[in-house]
């Protein structure tokens, strides 16, 4: 469909699309991929000639440029906004219908409107996830299940604050084109929303903020800055309406947490420890420097490896010395309403890890599942009781070095037989889904995205050109992998019997090939996993 001026939308239009794709949104859509695309684009290389450096030998470090910013202790990001005030608790998930009013409905403080990792890029997924996303502040949406069960909203009061994730700055858009060319994922999840519901939000008392994924400087973080301000501007909202918590998921953004909070500071509602991202970035980084920057099998790296730790604790301290929350990351255990024993070993790991967090200073945490929500308020509450966060904590006593962020060698843990087959099984099945349209899956009662996919397979293409051996002493190599590839998708044929598609396995495997075999490392498996969709 053509809107005139260089815009086009190639995708299906189906019922109430046009309520989201409207001249407006498309034209706002337009305006920030005009003014911001050649800029995103020079990030995008720096991106590219940072990892050659990493690759070089390079090693990452504070920068010295932005010393003056770290130095200068009297600035403070903006005070929290309505709606954002007290994050106990954030749940997380995907925009479709039912997802939308169970999430709002869990309890939550917060809930992130996911349109990245645990979302499907589908085409349907992102315009009609918009769709939900304004029917929810409507109050005109509702769900009935197979079963017959139905799904409406709670009173507003008792509504949890929308926060909307759009795409990182890498991700595109090829079902619109501004002047010939996709436009930026970001921009339009971010555009649509806007043009859609940004004065919704004004009108329920609160206002459109979101989560920034994916960011590897605070020169990112100011390019979203300025696209807050041109939204702003061309919607008539008043500048620092919008406010964003960036998630330090990145181990380039450990480096640059102030300087991201500086970049937002009136748009800023903080940062987030996006821990499964981090571990991805840490291998993918430094994938070629041998042992030095090898982590154990996936399931074995917990928050408590002297590197995390650091991470964590160096965000508290950076997040509370601004005025800014510190949010904790997801738990990736789920719980099972079939099985006692699994559900008690998932809610004691939740509990554990919302306990650390909570004892180090954070002011919420993440979860996945609204069963989950009571264990997170629960212990935030033993902390926090009346008050709506700890950021008067200032944590003055963490000193973290870059040594200490880059310490990924300390990190307790072995590398199995079925360490390597958990890697391909997971990543299998998750591919499988994720091409089906499913961004959120549980597979061996752990909850996974995009992101957790994405350490499965890069952490086996790094053992294979790292001369990694098992601890029964067996090389790791791509011929070892082929072979495993093949036993575990017999495994998952037999497990998933009758439904067991053998032609979206098929296509899952080929994909794994291509980002977890080939010579060159794929920065992101969503890249070429997208190509595969309509």
């Amino acid at each position: 469909m053509s809107y005139g001026h260089g815009i086009e939308t190639t995708g299906a239009v189906k019922d109430r699309f046009d309520e989201i794709l409207t001249p407006e949104a498309v034209g706002l859509v337009a305006a920030l991929q005009r003014e911001l695309i050649g800029r995103r684009a020079e990030l995008l290389r720096a991106r590219a000639r940072r990892q050659i450096d990493l690759i070089g030998g390079a090693n990452l470090d504070f920068l010295p440029d932005t010393d003056h910013i770290r130095s200068d202790r009297t600035w403070r990001v903006a005070p929290p906004a309505p709606g954002l005030i007290d994050r106990r608790v954030e749940i997380t998930g995907p925009t479709d219908q039912k997802m939308t009013i169970n999430a709002l409905n869990s309890g939550a403080k917060v809930w992130l409107a996911d349109f990245e990792d645990a979302n499907t890029p589908l085409w349907e997924n992102m315009v009609g996830g918009q769709l939900n996303l304004k029917d929810a502040l409507d109050r005109k949406i509702d769900f009935t299940s197979a079963d017959g069960k139905d799904y409406r909203l709670r009173p507003d009061d008792e509504l949890a604050t929308i926060v909307v994730r759009p795409r990182g700055w890498h991700l595109d858009e090829k079902h619109i084109l501004i002047d010939g060319v996709r436009a930026s994922g970001s921009l339009v999840d971010f555009g649509l929303y806007m043009a859609a519901c940004a004065r919704r939000q004004l009108d329920k008392g609160k206002g459109p903020y979101f989560y920034l994924a994916k960011n590897e400087s605070h020169l990112e973080a100011r390019l979203w800055n300025d696209a807050f301000n041109l939204a702003q501007d061309a919607l008539g909202i008043p500048r620092g309406t919008i406010r964003a918590t960036v998630l330090i998921e990145t181990i380039p953004a450990a480096f640059e947490m102030e300087e991201i909070l500086y970049e937002l500071r009136e748009h800023s509602a903080g940062l987030n420890a996006g821990r499964w991202d981090y571990l991805f970035s840490v291998i993918k980084k430094f994938r070629t420097r041998g042992r030095e920057f090898v982590l154990p099998e996936r399931n074995s790296v917990t928050m408590t490896a002297p590197f995390m730790r650091a991470y964590t604790e160096l965000l508290v301290k950076t997040c509370h010395r601004r005025g800014a929350h510190a949010m904790g990351g997801m738990a990736a255990f789920i719980p099972s309403r079939r099985d006692a024993e699994v559900n008690a070993k998932a809610l004691a790991k939740v509990r554990e890890d919302k306990t650390r967090e909570s004892q180090d200073g954070f002011d919420g945490s993440w979860v996945a599942h609204p069963d989950l929500v009571p264990i997170c308020k629960e212990v935030f509450d033993g902390v926090l009781g009346s008050n709506p966060n700890q950021i008067a904590k200032l944590r003055e006593e963490v000193s973290v070095t870059a040594q200490d962020l880059l310490a990924v060698a300390k990190t307790p843990g072995v590398i199995t037989d079925a360490g390597l087959r958990n890697d391909i099984s997971v990543a299998l099945q998750y591919l499988a889904n994720w091409l089906g349209g499913n961004g959120a899956v549980g597979i061996f009662n752990l909850m996974e995205d995009a992101a957790t996919a994405e350490i499965s397979r890069s952490q086996v293409w790094q053992w294979i050109h790292n001369d990694v051996t098992l601890d029964d002493g067996t090389l790791v190599r791509r011929d070892l992998v082929e072979r495993l590839i093949d036993e575990e998708l017999t495994k998952i044929r037999a497990m998933t019997g009758e439904g067991f598609d053998a032609e979206r396995y098929g296509q899952a495997v080929a994909l794994f090939t291509e980002v977890a075999l080939a010579d060159n490392f794929a920065d992101f498996l969503t890249i070429p996993a997208y190509e595969r969709m309509p």
